[in-house]
């Protein structure tokens, strides 16, 4: 039995991100790894204590550690899609076999266990890497390049490479990696994606650090257009050139998900940023480059999106918002005391102020997606703070004791009492805007 770690943490750690143990609360060590066991049976792997908890092929956890072992594989295609394999697994299944099944060759790289230290350090030098297929070399090379042929038989890979090509930005495509992936889309191999392995992906992508990139690679491949064509029409879209500098509604959004990244958003914020200008693919053309009504198509289109890709409530939700009032957002100093209670309103601001801050650091992410905008402030989101602050303080209970108290008898007391704190609200605000 000869046990190797595989995958992202030998790669990671040879660009110096170790992936070390930390103390579980039952005091064991854990660490984000995985591994690969060679020359070893189940029935061996439970006589050590391994608990087996793999259904499609034998993976065990550590009686320890309790990271995940999986026995030394091969893979054969049977049908399309993401679930379209058979396993086998054997003792005489060797380590370079089971590399040549993964998808990149800086994932398709080993080390023995006895290289690492005690807490998952090794030295990036050591003779013992293990490396048939040149990854160490495509690291060096800032290369992403597939394995073997077999890349195209699961299309999920194409969604992990634009999310690669994300998370390392100076990182290149392989031009024969390009050309395979190509083929795959034409071939219909990523009409077959389930929508929980596409949002799972999109997901991660979009918390790269460059998720523009994500975008660009599927697009080059043209799994854009298959999989977010709303998203994907955005190109070639103009915008008016005193608004947006770069005038392509799709290099637009590209911008907006980079300051998301670059301020540190959450994929909630970061989902909402992809989508809020869904609306202007679909622009009469005669309109252009003016986008009169996109807000709403924009919501439309997006409740598409967030249906076939099962997107979480709460992304879809903030995405909405975004949607539906960036516009009004970005023009909130024209708007009087009033109108403003009404933005927050529709917001939720009132009753959520924690999602609000979500919807403002889209908003500024729109406002700073634009050539020459990126440094600017955004002091929209300072005076909307302001105005929310105003009406939070504003004593609700006392109100409607007060207005009670004036109207007794009143058969339409709860309308009054509405409309009082209403009227107090709005005050609130303009007092504070005024300030």
């Amino acid at each position: 039995m000869e046990i190797y770690l595989v995958g992202g943490a030998v790669r990671d750690g040879l660009l110096g991100a170790f992936h070390l143990a930390h103390q579980r609360p039952d005091g064991a060590a854990h660490a984000d790894r995985d591994w690969v066991v060679v020359g070893a049976t189940p029935e061996a792997m439970v006589a050590q204590g391994f608990l087996p908890v793999g259904r499609d092929f034998p993976v065990f956890l550590h009686p320890i550690t309790r990271e995940e072992y999986a026995l030394a594989r091969t893979e054969r295609k049977t049908a399309r899609g993401y679930h379209g394999f058979d396993f086998f697994a054997d003792p005489g299944v060797t380590l370079e076999q089971d590399l040549a099944r993964r998808d990149l060759t800086i994932n398709a790289m080993a080390l023995p266990a006895l290289a690492l230290d005690a807490h998952g350090r090794f030295d990036p030098a050591d003779p013992r890497l293990i490396d048939p297929y040149g990854g160490r070399r495509d690291l060096r090379e800032k290369v992403l390049r597939h394995v073997t042929p077999a890349f195209a038989e699961d299309p999920v890979r194409i969604l992990r490479m634009a999310r690669f090509a994300a998370r390392w930005p100076d990182f290149a495509v392989a031009p024969e990696t390009m050309a395979l992936m190509r083929a795959m889309v034409e071939h219909g191999e990523v009409d077959h994606l389930v929508p929980e392995r596409v949002w799972q992906e999109l997901s991660r992508g979009l918390m790269e650090q460059r998720p523009s990139r994500m975008l660009a690679v599927l697009r080059e491949c043209g799994a854009l257009r298959v999989l977010l064509p709303e998203v994907d029409r955005l190109w070639g879209v103009p915008q008016r050139a005193d608004y947006h500098p770069e005038v392509d509604t799709g290099v637009h959004v590209g911008m907006v998900l980079d300051m998301s990244a670059r301020l540190g958003a959450p994929l909630a914020t970061r989902y909402a940023c992809l989508c809020h200008d869904l609306g202007k693919g679909t622009t009469p053309q005669d309109l252009l480059p003016r986008h009169i009504g996109h807000e709403e198509r924009s919501v439309k289109l997006l409740r598409v999106v967030s249906e076939r890709w099962r997107v979480p409530r709460d992304c879809r939700e903030l995405a909405e918002v975004v949607a539906r009032e960036h516009g009004h957002i970005h023009r909130c100093d024209t708007l009087s005391a009033a109108a403003t209670l009404r933005l927050l309103e529709r917001c939720d601001a009132l009753r959520r102020p924690e999602r609000f801050e979500q919807v403002l650091l889209a908003c500024e992410c729109d406002a700073r997606g634009r050539l020459h905008h990126e440094a600017r402030p955004y002091p929209q989101a300072t005076r909307l703070r302001a105005a929310l602050r105003a009406a939070l303080a504003v004593d609700t209970a006392t109100v409607a004791q007060q207005t009670q108290a004036r109207h007794p008898h009143a058969r339409d007391l709860g309308l009054r009492i509405r409309a009082a704190i209403e009227h107090a609200r709005q005050h609130a605000v303009a007092a504070a805007l005024a300030a």
